[in-house]
């Protein structure tokens, strides 16, 4: 239980000391600004990087190793949470069949409520919940490792800095983990005591003769109403960032003049300067709602993601409007009509 806690509050205190920096340099006082322009030095980069501040940076193609390491970690808990749903499903109800799992779940077995405790039961839900969650967030990782092998063509000139890098590296390692980060050590645990048992046991044994397929996927489809409908805000926003995204990645196809800058259009463009970061939103938004909203540790990061995109796009926006003469007027920086 104290391993369970250290846990989550470690990544609350992450997720709120990267937040206080972004709402400080907001502030609108004159002694606020030497703070702000560190900080922007620190988030600036690819077009709206100066040439002359690349001390201390990295090529931006390196985003690539933060979706490598989203993908591999998040996998790997995908695989973790799932296997302990499974099993620590089966040693609460027994015998482990799908429909008692689901109505489990979701109180529905009055044979059941007799003899397990409430407690037990929360916690499989939540389990369980959290692995649909993990899965969302797969889905994420995979199409960016994607978008940022074959859509970006990132400048050979383009540039991000050394503390952005790792702020990227431990983002997309800490918010799979803030999906799960109430049962993770337990989870942990029990992964490496299956992992034990698989390599003593041999593949056939474990696979064939202990678990059911039905088991593992129908408690997914037995969730309660708001995490379906944080799935499809969740789907909503990853759509429309493949097409900004996509919106984006033509405007450098000619890669003889991949230095080249140009006014993108289409989709969520015509409304902000930044819809992939305001799909990147609606995205976590998503996952707020499909948690149920009553995680601490989900929304403090959903707050980092709104800071630290928000903060960015007031800057990639004050670039185009200094970049172009002809920019649309009618766009804001990241939420239509507000800011």
């Amino acid at each position: 239980m104290m391993m369970e806690l250290g846990i989550v509050v470690l990544l609350r205190a992450a997720w709120t000391a990267g937040i206080l920096p972004i709402i400080i340099a907001e502030i609108p006082f004159p002694q606020c600004n030497s703070f702000k322009e560190v900080l922007l030095g620190f988030a600036k980069r690819g077009k709206i990087m100066q040439s002359s501040a690349h001390k201390f940076t990295v090529p931006q193609r390196l985003f690539s190793h933060f979706y490598v390491v989203a993908v591999v970690w998040t996998t790997l808990l995908v695989v973790a949470t799932w296997l302990y749903a499974y099993r620590t499903a089966s040693l609460i109800s027994e015998p482990l069949r799908y429909s008692t799992i689901a109505s489990h779940l979701t109180g529905g077995s009055h044979i059941l409520s007799l003899h397990k405790s409430r407690s037990s039961t929360e916690h499989m839900y939540i389990v369980w919940r959290s692995l649909f969650l993990l899965l969302l967030m797969e889905a994420q990782v995979l199409r960016r490792l994607f978008e940022t092998i074959y859509v970006f063509k990132y400048s050979p000139s383009a540039r991000m800095h050394i503390f952005g890098y790792l702020t990227g590296l431990f983002f997309y390692t800490a918010a799979p983990l803030s999906l799960c980060c109430p049962f993770a050590p337990e989870m942990f645990k029990f992964a490496a005591n299956w992992l034990v048992e698989f390599i003593v046991k041999g593949k056939d044994r474990m696979l064939v003769s202990e678990y059911d397929i039905w088991a593992l996927v129908i408690p997914l489809m037995r969730l309660r109403w708001y995490t379906w409908i944080g799935a499809a805000i969740f789907f909503w926003g990853w759509i429309h960032q493949r097409r900004c995204h996509a919106i984006l990645g033509s405007l450098r196809e000619n890669t003889e003049q991949v230095d080249d800058c140009l006014i993108p259009y289409g989709d969520w463009f015509n409304h902000v300067s930044c819809p992939h970061y305001l799909a990147e939103l609606v995205i976590y938004g998503g996952l707020v709602v499909a948690s149920g909203g009553g995680d601490l540790t989900i929304w403090l990061l959903f707050a980092f993601v709104v800071a630290n995109l928000a903060f960015a796009a007031a800057e990639t926006h004050r670039w185009y409007l200094r970049k172009f003469d002809n920019y649309p007027t009618n766009r804001n920086a990241i939420i239509p009509f507000v800011y």
